[in-house]
């Protein structure tokens, strides 16, 4: 007669404890594993290498069904904690099933990057996203809007975070930080000099 079962519901049948979960760098890791993976599957000649991409392509239809599934069933408070996750928030991009509109999209990653940014003495803010363009206000570093290399830099940078997380986005484009005006300049001798008094006065 077999022994009964004292285990917990969900405890695995050799006592290892639940798997172990990747943190962010190993995340990336394995993204990058992933892609380089699929680089050599492309190249590679015959039905064989067809197929493999056909399965991947076939799984992450599924996948993507699947996280849709979640969304459909998530409330406007867990809706915003999955797309706080970095990964989770690239995910629903990936899928087309982000719940935001760009436009909030393009302005997280913004200020994802505005710590680093500032920490050099530059910075980034979203001026507006006017219909496939987001218009970025950069500011490099000790060169104001503008300074050869350090400015393309910090634009490139931009550029790609937002277009990464809002690829509905066609460009990202600088506008220039607004100038404040110039105060008119009043000669010395204009203020001291007394006005004319007019003809009988005292």
């Amino acid at each position: 007669m077999a022994e009964p079962d004292h285990r917990a519901d969900g405890e695995p049948a050799d006592g290892a404890g639940p798997p172990s979960r990747l943190n962010d760098a190993e995340v990336m890791a394995r993204l990058a594993r992933i892609d380089e993976l699929l680089e050599k599957v492309e190249i590679a000649p015959g039905p064989t290498a067809q197929a493999a991409l056909d399965a991947v392509r076939a799984l992450t239809d599924v996948y993507g069904e699947a996280l849709a599934r979640v969304m459909d069933h998530a409330d406007p408070a867990l809706s915003a904690r999955l797309t706080a996750d970095e990964l989770l928030d690239h995910l629903l991009v990936l899928h087309d099933i982000h719940p935001e509109p760009p436009e909030r999209r393009a302005s997280r990653a913004v200020e994802r990057l505005r710590p680093a940014l500032q920490e050099r003495g530059g910075d980034a803010e979203l001026a507006a996203v006017e219909g496939p363009v987001a218009r970025i206000r950069l500011r490099t570093p000790g060169c104001g809007s503008g300074c050869g290399s350090a400015s393309a830099g910090v634009e490139e940078a931009v550029r790609e975070a937002v277009l990464a997380v809002a690829p509905e986005l066609t460009a990202v484009e600088p506008v220039p930080e607004p100038q404040s005006p110039k105060a008119a300049f009043v000669p010395l001798d204009t203020v001291l000099r007394r006005p004319a008094q007019p003809q009988g006065a005292p």
